[in-house]
Parts: C-alpha cells; structure tokens; sequence
C-alpha cells in the first residue's frame, strides 16, 4: 500500500490519489480496508539524534505520513493556543519550560555604595577637628591644610605611577606644595604665585636626575599636581588670612558640605535623569537641583549670621556658584579617575576613600568663595 493514502480526504469525500489508483473490491475486502485506514497510526518514539536524521528515519520509514502526523499535531497545537490566549490563559507551549519572571526590585531599597556609618563617622571626627583648629589657633588649621596638600599629593602621583607609569616627583611637589599654602597665608596671592612657579621649576629640574624617557608626560603631570592641589588650596589660606578669616573658611566649607549632602539626598531619592553618566553614573540631574537649593538656603543663612556686613542675597548667588563649582569639581576626579581605572584614590577615609576624593569639590570651589566673598565684603 501506498504510504500517500494518509492524505487528507478530499471535498468529494473520497481519500487521495492513491485510491485512483489502485481501487478496491467492494464488500467486506472494501470494507475492512476501509476501517483500516480510520485507525489512528501508532507515534513512533524518538530516537534521538539530531533533527536531520530523525526526518530522514521518518521518511524512510513511512514516507510522508509522519511528517503529516506532525504538520496536524502543529496545527492543534497552534489552535489550542490560539484559543487559550483568546480566554486570557498565558500561551506557553507544553514542550517549552516557562522562563522563570523577573524578580522586581523591593521598594524602597536603594544602595548608597558605601559603609554610610564609617562614613558619617569619619566626617564627623573631620568636622571636629577642623572646626577646633579654625577657632583655637589659625596655624593649627593651616598646618592641617598643608598635611591635606601633602597627602593629596601622594595619592594622586602614586595612583599616576600605578596606573600610567607617570612619575611625578612628589619630593619637590610636596615641598613646593606647603610653601605655596604659607605663602599665601603669609603674604597673599602674590606670594602663592611666586611659589608656584619655583615648584613648577623645582619639579622640572628634578626629573633631570632620572634617565629622559617619558620626561614631557612627567614633568606635565607633576606641573599639573601643583595646580589642581596645593595652588588651588592656597584660596583657603587666603580666606584665612582676612580678619574674620575663621568665619570665611567656616562658610566655605559649610556650603560645600550642603551642597554635596543636598546633591546626594535628593538625587538618591528622587534622581531619575542622569547628568553625566559617561563621566559619575551616580550623579542625576534632580541632585544637581538639590545642591543648588541647599546650597543656596546655606549661603543666605550664612552671609546673614556669619559674614560681617553680608547680605543674605548675596548668599543666594554664593549658594548657587558653590553648588556649580563644587559639581563640576567632584565630576573633574571622576574624570581622573575613569582614566584612570580606579574607583577611589585612597583608603586612607573609611566610607569616604582616600583624602583626595574629599578635597575633589573643595578644591575648585576654595577660588570661587574667596573671590565673591572679596566681591560682597572685601579682602577684611
């Protein structure tokens, strides 16, 4: 018998063209061929192997009557389905395991990536003795200035060698680096430029002693270093200096602080839109509005109480270029630090990194304060 005769029955209700084929007597011959056919055909078990080989059994076996079998087996499959997604039930093959569903994030649970209680630990025990050495003796807080400087000097070239091989003297770096903040505090800006540029000088002929490989990229990094730490922190000595310089630095370091606190709240609670995600993933554009108005609160808070002859308008835009400045400061070593490779520069701080990843929106932001506070009041 022909394998095709498993066809499907035509509209006349006679079977395929095997029957045309080869006819059948009639009566009980016809008959049990007849009830023959409308038996259904035994599934063959799988024997594995892969798919190519299991079509080419069944058609060995049987022609097209297994690859029928399956097509109407597809078919009903497809139909149950159909019917199933039409009554609202999931349409998920009985074959096909069902994927396991995404477990959603509990509410409320967010991570500050940080040991928060080292954190606010450390800060406080900072706080402490910085706001004790600012109003007990003024060289005490500018010894503990320079000892920052120094520090920050030795994270930073340290992580240079380590992760670029840029050797950056850090003997003349620090040397030249606590000279300018005495200078500064001494004898002004003036001073603090003159300094600047004998350790710019001090850190080339330095890098003279060692063999000329690399020397451009050294002596640059080195020059750099000088800026972006011990320069930019002469601004504190010079808020120092003035008559109410305790006040000054007071009010310095008092909107920076609120100014990060207020970028880190709000945008860890409400921060949705990124600021700069290439650069701080973590910094949202709904925390840079946080700093700003905390900071500027702050500032009118402080002009108004701390400042002799402020006015709290004009702490209002200290407030607001504080919050800017400290911003773009914190996204500057974020910036380092990606070229870097690094996520912090230190561990010298638990729950805050090392001493430079403290100072990263200080330090821009000490130029800024100094000379809008020069602007409002004067020098003092």
């Amino acid at each position: 018998m022909n394998d095709a005769s498993w066809g499907t029955p035509s509209r006349a209700g006679q079977w395929g063209s095997a029957d045309r084929h080869t006819p059948f007597p009639a009566g009980p011959v016809r008959e049990a061929a007849g009830a023959a056919q409308t038996r259904p055909m035994p599934i063959v078990p799988d024997a594995g192997g892969d798919q190519e080989d299991r079509d080419q059994g069944a058609a060995h076996l049987s022609g097209p009557l297994f690859r029928d079998e399956r097509d109407e087996r597809d078919e009903r499959d497809d139909r149950d389905h159909r019917d199933a997604r039409d009554r609202g039930e999931p349409d998920i093959r009985p074959h096909e395991p069902a994927a396991p569903a995404p477990q959603a994030p509990k509410a409320g649970k967010k991570s500050a990536g940080r040991d928060l209680r080292a954190a606010i630990g450390v800060g406080l025990g900072l706080g402490a003795v910085i706001v004790a050495s600012l109003f007990v003796y003024k060289p005490v807080f500018l010894g503990v200035v320079v000892i920052a400087v120094v520090v920050g000097l030795w994270e930073l070239t340290s992580r240079l060698a380590e992760r670029k091989g840029i050797r950056a003297p850090l003997v003349p770096l620090a040397i030249g680096g606590a000279a300018m903040t005495v200078a500064g505090y001494v004898d002004g800006a003036e001073g603090a430029w003159v300094a600047m540029a004998l350790t710019a000088l001090a850190v080339l002929i330095w890098r003279m002693t060692e063999p000329p490989d690399d020397y451009l990229k050294d002596v640059t990094a080195g020059i750099f270093a000088a800026f972006y730490v011990p320069f930019l922190a002469t601004f504190v000595a010079l808020m120092l200096a003035a008559d109410d310089g305790a006040w000054r630095v007071l009010t310095f370091l008092i909107l920076t602080v609120v100014s990060d606190t207020g970028a880190y709240a709000v945008g860890w609670r409400f921060g949705k839109r990124k600021l700069a995600p290439r650069i701080s993933p973590g910094k949202t554009r709904e925390g840079l509005i946080g700093a700003v108005l905390f900071a500027m609160v702050a500032g009118a808070l402080c002009m108004r109480f701390l400042i002799d002859d402020g006015v709290w308008w004009q702490g209002l835009l200290l407030g607001l270029a504080v919050a800017v400045s400290a911003t773009l400061g914190d996204l500057g070593e974020s910036m380092i630090k990606r070229d870097l490779g690094i996520k912090d520069m230190g561990r010298l701080l638990p729950g805050h990194g090392g001493i430079m990843d403290r100072l990263d929106s200080l330090l821009p932001t000490a130029p800024v304060v100094w000379l809008l506070l020069v602007a409002f009041v004067g020098t003092g």
